[in-house]
């Protein structure tokens, strides 16, 4: 997951991170924007898809109207993630369409069995957050690792482990049943992101 003042902090452009560091092994990329205006977050939408390798996913985090967007400009955009505040997850599945990934927010058993229980496809969930995150000021309290196995076990769907994950995090994650981890500090604060994500793809595949 993106956040450009980290990324900015550390001295990087943000598409050329994400590029770097799908080059050197992450698998999907989600767009957060939080303070861009519309147009400001479709035009980084439209660039990081011009560059992003092909098969790596690209997500637009909680802005639809950004993804039906890029989409209608012929980018490369894979689908939404919303959390429990956006839209219902029934209305984003109707506007988006059946052929989009639909991501979800979880922190509880409810949101987690709801997520289960709707009518729309909720394809992934990423549940969190793991540890307390200063990259997000709305996050749920943390869950620990006991807490984010067990919502892990309590669901079916495919789900991604969130929230102040390290690479010391990602064995246990794997072996609760976690199917990714997301980072953003780990890769966008780091000296050298490609380096960072080979590091955590390395660990991800080691724990396997």
């Amino acid at each position: 997951m993106t956040d450009s003042r980290l990324a900015a902090a550390a001295g990087h452009d943000l598409v050329d991170l994400v590029r770097s560091a799908a080059e050197a092994g992450v698998t999907a990329v989600q767009l957060r924007e939080k303070d861009a205006s519309a147009r400001e977050f479709l035009d980084t939408v439209l660039r990081v898809a011009a560059v992003l390798p092909e098969g790596v996913a690209l997500i637009v985090n909680d802005r639809v109207d950004v993804f039906l967007a890029a989409r209608l400009a012929g980018a490369r955009v894979s689908g939404v993630h919303i959390g429990q505040s956006d839209l219902p997850v029934e209305a984003v599945r109707e506007l988006i369409g059946a052929d989009a990934t639909l991501g979800l927010s979880a922190a509880t058993d409810d949101e987690v069995h709801r997520a289960e229980m709707s009518a729309a496809r909720v394809d992934y969930l990423g549940i969190g957050a793991l540890h307390a995150t200063p990259t997000k000021s709305d996050a749920p309290p943390p869950l620990g690792h006991d807490g984010l196995a067990r919502l892990l076990a309590a669901t079916a769907l495919p789900a991604v482990a969130i929230g102040g994950v390290k690479r010391a995090d990602l064995p246990a994650l794997r072996s609760a049943g976690a199917v990714g981890a997301a980072v953003v500090s780990a890769i966008c604060s780091a000296a050298d992101p490609a380096a960072a994500a080979r590091e955590l793809r390395a660990a991800w595949e080691a724990a396997a």
